[in-house]
């Protein structure tokens, strides 16, 4: 049943169109369950091969959401019949952001000839063009950010104060964000890949650019993280962009009593393994959707382990179409049978929400992608930090930071020492990281409180409902 809101108008109706990438998709559909759920009526734009995501969100909400299916544009970079990042190598989001640009017409077409046409969109931050749609039907767009709010003004103040390079050649040149809370500071490397490949005149580069700063002019912005982790970065947003309707709605998640599952199916075998282990035992290893080791780091991550002689669960993606052939992914032979018992490789999709939440999980060797970090920080779990690229360093940082994150590695390319790994996963089941896991525990209970009733993330889902409707 819809939740009762006072004021507001159950029959708004608004279009959701979520950018194409495992990392984007699920957190924006577990807030248009949210809208759903509060009485909202939305229409999801996907293009074919991607509406299999939807169906659990769809038969949850038969009567509130409904689809726009439109054909996927050709782009001379996508391979036919692909239609997801997860899909392409490591550039691919970049092809994909610019061949979505091509739904532009037909939308606009959509929207003329619909009975009673969306008074709002909410999209991804990658399809900034829609802030233009928006403003040619006079209606507002409001941009969904799978970032935090860290991670999000380190890329607003990229492109609206391009940082000064005194040494163009040296990719360590340390670049300073001093109008952002505590002054973050990276080496150029670990900046923005957008950002940092931008060629002025460029059609393509030009195409992104101007939608990133459209998201700067968007009406209003709503991110996957909420004010007790926070709060310093939301209110600097709000400040840099002179108005209020920033909303922090997080943590977005998948619903634990409903049908909304987190895309793939569940390893039961997994979680069954973990039923046997003991409370606060095991170490989950996860790169996420998108990163794929390479065989010597693979090599160094199975020796860590093997060493440590912890308990682990080893979530491994398989290499895709783009992956040097051989060189990626391989889990070392015999691996397996010597940690036999006390470990569980995982190949493909692993089901980490209820990994991450399982008793026995006390530690995450994770890649700092948001959506991660996110389940973790709401199941109360200590990071072992290895950021890989885009706003995994900014993401990092801010667990640093909190103190609900230990450094682990940094960088793609990185061969950490197998030893000292090893020596970090014992260390973060033991005495030595008590206070740290008792912080990630402290914000665990925060984000519960923040998703319940009246709780911070609930009321401002409220405030942007209104905001929706108005």
């Amino acid at each position: 049943m819809p939740i009762p809101i006072a004021g507001i108008d159950p029959g708004s109706h608004i279009l959701v169109f979520p950018y194409p990438a495992q990392g984007h998709m699920l957190s924006l559909l577990d807030l248009t369950h949210q809208l759903a759920i509060r009485g909202v009526f939305i229409t999801i734009l996907v293009t074919p091969n991607n509406l299999p995501v939807l169906s659990s969100l769809l038969s949850a909400h038969p009567t509130t959401i409904t689809t726009l299916v439109l054909p996927f544009p050709p782009h001379p970079s996508i391979p036919s019949g692909i239609e997801n990042v997860k899909d392409l190598p490591a550039g691919g989001f970049k092809s994909m952001m610019v061949a979505l640009g091509d739904l532009h017409t037909p939308l606009l077409d959509w929207f003329h000839n619909h009975p009673t046409p969306p008074v709002a969109i909410v999209s991804d931050m990658f399809l900034g063009w829609t802030h233009h749609l928006a403003c040619q039907l006079g209606i507002r767009r409001y941009t969904f950010s799978p970032s935090g709010a860290l991670a999000l003004s380190v890329i607003f103040s990229l492109w609206r104060y391009p940082p000064k390079r005194a040494e163009p050649q040296n990719e360590n040149e340390m670049i300073r964000f001093p109008k952002i809370p505590n002054s973050p500071e990276y080496p150029w490397w670990q900046l923005s890949p957008i950002y940092r490949s931008y060629v002025e005149g460029d059609p393509t580069s030009e195409f992104i650019k101007d939608g990133l700063s459209a998201n700067m002019a968007s009406w209003g912005i709503v991110i996957n993280s909420f004010s007790e982790l926070e709060r310093v970065y939301v209110d600097q947003l709000k400040e840099e962009l002179r108005h209020d309707r920033v909303f922090a709605v997080g943590p977005l998640l998948p619903p634990s009593n409903s049908t909304i599952s987190r895309g793939g199916s569940s390893s039961k075998d997994v979680l069954s393994w973990l039923d046997t282990c003991a409370s606060q035992s095991v170490v989950y290893v996860c790169f996420g959707s998108q990163a794929v080791l390479t065989n010597e780091q693979m090599e160094v991550v199975a020796l860590g382990l093997e060493k440590s002689l912890v308990n682990f669960v080893w979530s491994v993606k398989e290499p895709t179409a783009g992956h040097v052939t051989g060189k990626y992914g391989k889990i070392p032979a015999g691996f397996e049978d010597r940690v036999a018992g006390r470990g569980v490789v995982v190949r493909g999709w692993a089901p980490q929400v209820a990994i991450l939440s399982h008793d026995s999980v006390s530690t995450f060797l994770t890649h700092c992608g948001w959506n991660s970090i996110m389940e973790a920080v709401a199941a109360g779990v200590l990071m072992l930090t290895w950021p890989m690229s885009a706003d995994q360093f900014s993401n990092a940082t801010l667990l640093h930071e909190l103190k609900v994150g230990i450094r682990a590695s940094e960088g793609p390319d990185t061969v950490p020492d197998s030893g000292e790994l090893a020596e970090l996963f014992s260390k973060s089941l033991s005495e030595k990281t008590r206070v740290e896991r008792e912080r990630a525990k402290e914000f665990g209970s925060a984000a519960k409180q923040a998703t319940s009733e009246n709780g911070s993330s609930w009321k401002e889902l409220d405030r942007l409902v209104a905001n929706l409707s108005h």
